[in-house]
């Protein structure tokens, strides 16, 4: 491709199941890019805390994601309800939002071109990106998305429990004082229910090679 590894950062932000993970990836892949799901680590954070049960929170996660290995925690199964709900809960927090900020400014610093996926990727984490996309669809759309991924390894999972779940996970990160899901002034809204996988990335396409050819054609 014209462009590969040119230096460029491109921030997705969005509430749950809005397409934003899978508009992210395939964008990085297409061009490139080193990808990093913020929601990846407050899931693993979340995970880790139910599992581990520490006496010190926060010292326990500052010293799991010190040298945390990004490829590994892919691997885990993080779609749980119960870890979506407590992910929600702990990314309320100052101090958590602040050792995994600190996590996500070290990919940036160590990948000159990224795409980097959450919920203030572009309002707090990177807000000087090259490029923003912010992504939406209707909580029932969202809902039968997660509700198809989920059915594949929890049987007995309901829609209902989804959408509720979705929704909970939409008030608290939309309400929450510090860093709330909302949208940068600057950010291309993309709104996956009216479009489907193909016309998402080209939209976004577009705009990046309008992007780098901004950049790199002078």
């Amino acid at each position: 491709m014209k462009y590969r590894n040119k230096n460029i950062k491109i921030t997705c932000d969005g509430g749950a199941a809005t397409g934003k993970s899978t508009g992210a990836k395939l964008i990085a892949k297409k061009y490139n890019l080193a990808f990093l799901s913020s929601g990846l680590l407050y899931r693993y954070a979340s995970y880790l805390l139910i599992k581990h049960k520490p006496n010190k929170k926060i010292f326990f996660l500052r010293k799991k994601f010190k040298n945390l290995d990004y490829n590994k925690i892919k691997k885990i199964n993080l779609q749980k309800p119960i870890i979506s709900k407590n992910a929600a809960i702990i990314a309320k927090l100052k101090s958590v939002r602040s050792i995994l900020k600190n996590y996500q400014i070290k990919f940036i610093k160590k990948n000159d071109g990224c795409v980097l996926e959450g919920r203030d990727a572009s309002t707090k984490i990177l807000p000087n990106s090259d490029l923003k996309f912010f992504f939406i669809c209707t909580l029932n759309i969202a809902a039968k998305r997660r509700f198809k991924e989920l059915k594949k390894n929890q049987k007995k999972i309901t829609f209902k429990e989804v959408k509720q779940a979705l929704y909970e996970r939409n008030m608290l990160d939309t309400r929450r004082k510090i860093s709330p899901l909302q949208r940068h002034p600057d950010a291309v809204v993309v709104d996956t229910g009216k479009l489907n996988i193909k016309s998402m990335v080209a939209k976004m396409s577009k705009l990046v090679d309008k992007k780098l050819n901004s950049k790199y054609e002078k």
